[in-house]
């Protein structure tokens, strides 16, 4: 009895991370009066983040930032506009210069950051980022990707695939990889209920797909939308001019839930064990991402299966909750600017 329950634990939660997660097939049985007040409310909440289209992009962070006796490490920032830090003006708010300054100041040594996010990315996209990466021969990738995909429609396992690729990509050349999954579209404050609802729905069931994806392919994942979501909806303050893109202090909260995990992931865990909060032992993968999205800042990553196990190595995951990372303010930051090779404002590249 226990095994046919664990069986069909298991199978639910694949249905729910690859198919319809939080939905629960309520969007594909609205009327078709309650659509045309979907599109609606999109087309509107579309027209007031476009009347802040004038934001530029901040400053590219490609460069070295901070200092160490050791070997330079290569870090990759990858993904769309929430990568780039969209809607900061400062190179030291965005997430990149974040993650490489406070790594740098973990693991005592210089890290190279090398910028490719672009601006309005679907996963589609992330191919040819993998490919200006490479050539750069990365420690480690940081990937933020998902809510292009959800606006656009794309399906979750044409999203999540792309996105598969990619790792494995990255995987082969010897990079490790964390993915900051889906955020959550359902605390934008320009869309209006019932919108609101469906696109949170939608954001975690592309944030299981993705987790699902990414551990199968060696990464580790981070569920930022989880972690922000609730904090969006009470601190407008982390929202940024356009009310779609979060705020220096939005970017911060970001990277202070992933730095812990990009710092495990290149093997330096033990210099900050104080971040490690375990979240329970091996599960299936897929139960893992479908719990993962719903719980704020839990990694995801794959799981060795016990002893005499008939299971294969990806379809086990092990989930842990860490404490977010200090982040450095913009003048600590700024320290590394001087051995940095950030560019101009709007320029990439």
């Amino acid at each position: 009895m226990r095994r046919s329950r664990r069986v069909g634990t298991a199978r639910r939660a694949r249905a729910i991370a690859l198919a319809t997660a939080y939905a629960g097939g309520a969007a594909g049985a609205l009327s078709a009066a309650l659509l045309g007040i979907l599109r609606a409310q999109v087309w509107m909440g579309r027209r007031r983040v476009q009347r802040h289209l004038g934001i530029q992009d901040p400053p590219n962070g490609t460069g070295v930032w901070g200092s160490g006796g050791g070997p330079t490490l290569t870090l990759a920032m990858m993904g769309d506009s929430s990568a780039v830090g969209r809607g900061v003006d400062l190179v030291t708010e965005t997430p990149g210069v974040l993650l490489a300054y406070s790594l740098s100041g973990v693991i005592g040594q210089p890290v190279r950051l090398v910028q490719v996010a672009v601006t309005g990315s679907e996963s589609i996209g992330l191919a040819l980022q993998v490919d200006r990466v490479l050539p750069e021969s990365p420690d480690v990738a940081v990937i933020m990707i998902g809510a292009n995909d959800v606006t656009a429609r794309t399906p979750r396992e044409v999203a999540s695939g792309h996105l598969r690729n990619a790792v494995l990509a990255l995987r082969q050349a010897g990079c490790e990889v964390v993915v900051g999954t889906c955020p959550d579209l359902g605390t934008l404050r320009p869309v209006p209920q019932p919108m609101r609802l469906i696109g949170r729905r939608w954001s975690r069931q592309m944030a299981a797909a993705q987790t699902v994806a990414v551990v199968e392919a060696g990464g580790r994942t981070v569920s930022l939308g989880s972690l922000l979501g609730p904090e969006f909806e009470v601190r407008p303050e982390l929202f940024s001019l356009d009310q779609f893109h979060p705020s220096a202090e939005g970017y911060a909260a970001a990277a202070a839930a992933m730095l812990p995990s990009v710092t495990a992931a290149i093997g330096a865990q033990g210099a900050v064990p104080e971040l490690l909060v375990p979240a329970g032992g091996p599960r299936p993968v897929a139960l893992a991402a479908a719990r993962a999205a719903g719980h704020p800042g839990t990694e995801v990553s794959a799981a060795t299966p016990p002893r005499g196990s008939s299971r294969r190595g990806g379809s086990l995951a092990l989930s842990l909750r860490r404490r977010p990372a200090r982040m450095p303010t913009p003048e600590e930051a700024a320290h590394g600017d001087e051995r940095s090779g950030a560019q101009t404002k709007g320029q990439a590249i």
